[in-house]
């Protein structure tokens, strides 16, 4: 236990209160893309800016180096230790950042958020560009301020996944997609599996959505489910919140983001509650939420088992969905077909959405795409990946939600994340060789539990390559997810 009254117990209720006021930031982040009426968007702005200007004045304060410097070489517990590892490059980070830089990151992706939804409502790219350029200028600054002349990017791209460089995930993407890219056109060859016919109210589909949450164990006492443009999860702790959306023609886009966003919430709501408030009470990065949130949507949600289990509850709550059998259910779940939006892709497909926008953000941060030429440079690559050509803006580079609120270095994070997730679900089979038998009845426990017991709990104890290798008993590589994705599309589709 640590002692009162000294550097180190200063320090924690120092950073504790820090914790909480950018808890307090993103409920208003959170508050914007749920119920906040249009019209307070630059209002938000200015408040976003204030609370961002006060903690980066807490991250940048004197005393964290006098108290760190204190802690220096003394003998402290596992987790304190990491706490101390979280703050100090925490505070390093933020020193080298201007705080009015900081602020004004803040108020224009603020901004920025409400004219990109709106832009995609118009498909109208050109109503984003001017923000979207400003954008990318303040993150260009803060990408340099931080990198001390080193790569732009990898500092960036440090944010969400402290540890990974650019040159390392080119690396990874360009054994992954050759194996990827084949695989798909020997798939699109075959004929595809019908879809889903009959009427599902968008109600009745949040209904199921929430049954769905449930059913992996997400806890409702200590979140809630909303609707947004983009699906996402906030918070941490006790206050757990996801969203998702609904398509009257198309539920699964609204089941399987509310899986998607649930293993997000799973991963916060499960850390140990001892962390609460402290540097560790979050997921450790990107890449390790994304193992979270794909395994639950993907090798858990979309396995034959529980599709099992999902087809009859459909039945039961809709009527004809316009399948006939489980088998045939599964098979439209997982059915791999010419599409545009990176957040419906099939698992086949995903990783190449992610590997394009990897490009062109890198591009756009280093100045080599300018932001005039972004729609016709996504454009132009989208066809040669996918082999069709992008009709429109919403559909293209404004589809996503990312740029305009800053997060470059964030898209190749969700590769990472499904990376990661192979490695843990070929442990988790070998761990629970019986899982098949109770996702077939609905049951996800056995899944669930295992991973809060080797990866969620931990939060930020370990780096995030270490939290991976130690559920898995070995160092992450890209082969488990391509062994998983080409075994289970070879049999879907006989090839």
């Amino acid at each position: 236990m640590t002692q009162t009254n000294t550097p180190l117990a200063e320090l924690l209720a120092y950073q504790k209160q820090t914790e909480a006021l950018a808890q307090v930031a993103g409920r208003l982040s959170w508050d914007q893309e749920t119920v906040m009426p249009r019209g307070a968007a630059d209002q938000r702005g200015e408040e976003m800016a204030a609370m961002e200007a006060v903690l980066h004045a807490r991250r940048t304060d004197p005393r964290l180096g006098e108290w760190l410097d204190a802690c220096e070489g003394a003998e402290v517990s596992e987790a304190d230790a990491a706490k101390l590892r979280h703050i100090r490059r925490d505070y390093d980070r933020s020193r080298k950042i201007p705080a009015d830089l900081a602020a004004e990151l803040a108020r224009v992706t603020s901004v920025a958020q409400g004219q990109w939804a709106e832009a995609r409502a118009a498909d109208d790219f050109a109503a984003f560009a001017p923000v979207l350029s400003r954008v990318i200028e303040l993150r260009q600054q803060e990408g340099q301020a931080l990198a001390g002349g080193g790569d732009v990017y990898d500092a960036l791209l440090n944010d969400y996944e402290p540890g990974a460089t650019a040159t390392q995930l080119e690396a990874m993407f360009a054994e992954m997609r050759p194996r990827l890219v084949d695989l798909r056109g020997k798939v699109l060859e075959k004929p595809q599996p019908a879809g889903l016919s009959g009427d599902f109210p968008a109600e009745a589909q949040m209904a199921f959505a929430r049954k769905l949450a449930l059913a992996f164990n997400y806890d409702l006492t200590r979140g809630r489910i909303d609707k947004a443009v983009h699906p996402f999860s906030s918070g941490s702790g006790h206050d757990v919140r996801i969203t998702t959306r609904t398509a009257e023609d198309d539920p699964f886009n609204c089941f399987f983001s509310t899986i998607h966003e649930v293993g997000h919430a799973c991963y916060e709501q499960n850390i140990d509650a001892g962390y609460a408030l402290t540097p560790l009470g979050q997921g450790v990065s990107m890449g390790v939420h994304e193992s979270q949130s794909r395994i639950y949507e993907n090798q858990l949600g979309r396995s034959r088992a529980f599709t099992g289990w999902i087809y009859d509850q459909m039945r039961a709550d809709f009527g004809d969905i316009g399948v006939d059998s489980a088998e045939a259910f599964y098979a439209a779940v997982n059915r791999v077909q010419k599409d545009f939006i990176r957040t419906e892709a099939d698992e086949l497909q995903y990783n190449l959405h992610v590997m394009l926008r990897f490009d062109l953000e890198r591009a756009l941060i280093s100045g080599d795409l300018k932001v005039a030429d972004l729609e016709g440079a996504w454009n132009e690559r989208f066809e040669a990946d996918f082999g069709y050509a992008v009709p429109r803006a919403s559909l293209g580079c404004l589809q996503d939600v990312h740029w305009s609120v800053g997060l470059f270095g964030y898209f190749p994070t969700y590769s990472l994340g499904n990376v990661y997730a192979g490695c843990l679900a070929q442990a988790l089979r070998v761990d629970v060789p019986d899982l098949d038998a109770e996702l077939a009845k609905g049951i996800t426990a056995p899944a669930t539990d295992w991973l809060r017991e080797n990866v969620q709990r931990h939060g930020g104890l370990y780096e995030p390559r270490e939290v991976i290798t130690r559920a898995c008993g070995a160092a992450p590589t890209a082969e488990p997810l391509l062994e998983y994705i080409e075994a289970k599309f070879s049999d879907l589709y006989d090839l």
